[in-house]
């Protein structure tokens, strides 16, 4: 039986990819992937083959590719850094194709690309559990190293963590590199190339998460990967546009925290919102888009019949048309020193990486969302014990049904109704909470907070230059107020298009909008159908220039 991670290619599917790329045949054993390049090509064997080695362990094969079958998994088509080396036999024949060519065959041939992604996504998950990748050497507790691992977590970076507070011997071994605790955090690269205490920009740039942006003028700037970001990016891309997508952290907003979304449609078993996000990033480049992270928006000027994007570590980016897909983010609970436990102690998100964490520990949940539930029950499975918090008597207020009723079912999770955290202890990390419940105070011995409440729009980047409601929720298409509108004479002459805010060019989707339905598939939704705003835009701004 074939495995999936390596089919083979047709001899017509092959023949079609030789036009894409040049043959070389290597008479001695010569490597042609090395690990930590960033552009690198892929490579369909003719004769001969190729071998995958971790290069942590030199003398064993991962795979070997042979005739008819391909190197590469989906970093390929993202600019990516190589995770493992691939060294050819003797004797071997190969079609080599740049990135840029091999997506243009895989926009132009719809078997060739069913074929590649499928494996693509299925050497990855193989791949980042079994190839070490990076090292990253830090505390646990520390602010600093989780900003790191949660960064790398979330945008699918292998690494393996040494955790510093448990490592014995990790002293001398410091030692060796002429380093100090205090030097703490560091990333090993398999060449022992250490980086201590990397900024989150720098890990950006060295796995290729980050690119080198150009000074091009995009037909579409998408500000935010979460579901309504991507899926904008998705169909604006796949209809021929020009598009850059950018984000402050992460694929996924905060359908990328959840540990599992059942009643997303297509999904009946369910899906992790990591994995939909994966997918749409992937799906997104597959059609030429070009996504970058992280870039932290600080401003946003409209010049010249476009729009200048201030980002903060790169140049001007410069855009037709801006989507705004920020979303919302978690409120900090309104708790004296409670900033100090960020990322000690005190979290908004739940994943694997939390799970593992919080194993046989007291835990604390607060909020009563969905996105409370999916953590409660996620975290449930690892943690000794799961309190959910949350102010309302009743839990079914605002959480779906089907998730109220299985933490009714699960033994070691404790709803506690009325109730508010009141105080967080500890001296550099979470040790206590204290919970007021119907005005009796409570003490736990929760070491683990997490936090999924009061969700605030990320639109500190607008400055206040488009119409809000009083929560800060931007306003689009018939919900602008008309005196917001006065400044712009093209309203004169038409109404703002459904996703449109008051300024002409400028869309808003998903839960940045007011009045947004605060789901994954309604964000979708809206991603999608934003494109063909955007179509009217561009077409009547053509056809103003040609007037």
């Amino acid at each position: 039986m074939i495995d999936p991670k390596f089919p083979e290619l047709t001899n017509v599917q092959v023949e079609k990819l030789k036009n894409y790329g040049e043959i070389e045949f290597y008479k001695e054993p010569t490597v042609v992937l090395d690990f930590g390049d960033q552009h690198y090509d892929f490579f369909v064997v003719l004769t001969g083959g190729i071998r995958i080695i971790d290069p942590d362990k030199k003398d064993e094969n991962i795979a070997i590719h042979t005739r008819h079958q391909f190197s590469g998994s989906s970093s390929i088509l993202s600019h990516r850094t190589v995770g493992v080396c691939g060294e050819t036999l003797a004797n071997t024949q190969l079609i080599r194709i740049s990135p840029e060519n091999l997506k243009s065959a895989i926009a132009k041939f719809s078997d060739i690309s069913d074929v590649l992604l499928n494996a693509f996504l299925l050497r990855e998950d193989a791949l980042k559990n079994n190839v070490q990748g990076i090292k990253l050497i830090g505390s646990e507790h520390s602010n600093e190293t989780y900003a790191i691992r949660d960064f790398m977590d979330k945008n699918d970076i292998w690494y393996n963590f040494i955790d510093s507070d448990k490592e014995d011997g990790l002293v001398q071994l410091l030692e060796t590199f002429n380093l100090k605790e205090s030097d703490l955090p560091v990333l090993i690269n398999s060449q022992n190339e250490i980086s201590v205490r990397p900024s989150i920009d720098k890990i950006g740039m060295c796995t290729g998460v980050r690119l080198q942006l150009d000074d091009d003028i995009y037909d579409v700037l998408v500000v935010g990967a979460g579901p309504a970001g991507l899926a904008a990016s998705v169909y604006a891309a796949s209809e021929g546009l020009k598009v850059l997508t950018i984000d402050s952290n992460s694929p996924g907003g905060q359908a990328g925290k959840s540990s599992k979304i059942e009643n997303y449609l297509g999904f009946p078993t369910g899906i992790s919102g990591r994995d939909l996000a994966n997918n749409g990033y992937i799906q997104a480049q597959k059609f030429g888009c070009t996504i970058s992270v992280p870039h932290r928006v600080e401003g946003i000027v409209r010049k010249d019949g476009y729009y200048e994007v201030n980002s903060n570590n790169t140049s001007i980016l410069k855009a037709k048309t801006v989507i705004a897909a920020t979303g919302a983010a978690y409120r900090r609970l309104p708790l004296e020193g409670i900033e100090k436990f960020e990322g000690s102690g005190v979290y908004y998100s739940a994943t694997s990486m939390h799970a593992n964490m919080c194993k046989n520990s007291e835990i604390g949940i607060v909020g009563g969302g969905n996105s409370a539930g999916q953590a409660a029950l996620f975290l449930a499975s690892h943690a000794h014990k799961v309190y959910v918090i949350i102010r309302n008597e009743d839990i079914g207020a605002k959480m779906s049904d089907y998730l109220v009723q299985r933490i009714f079912a699960c033994d070691n999770i404790e709803v506690l109704p009325g109730s508010n955290v009141v105080k967080v202890e500890g001296d550099t990390y979470l040790e206590k909470v204290e919970i007021k419940q119907n005005e009796t105070l409570v003490q736990n011995n929760i070491n683990y907070l997490f936090t999924f409440v009061g969700a605030k729009p990320c639109t500190e980047w607008l400055d206040n230059i488009i119409d809000t409601d009083a929560k800060g929720f931007v306003h689009t298409g018939l919900t602008i107020c008309d005196n917001a509108l006065n400044g712009e004479s093209v309203f004169n002459h038409r109404k703002p298009y459904t996703f449109e805010t008051s300024l002409p060019g400028l869309f808003a989707v998903g839960d940045v909008r007011s009045g947004s339905v605060k789901r994954v598939a309604s964000a979708v939704g809206e991603g999608s159908i934003v494109v063909s705003d955007i179509h009217k835009f561009l077409a009547l701004e053509t056809e103003a220039k040609i007037i």
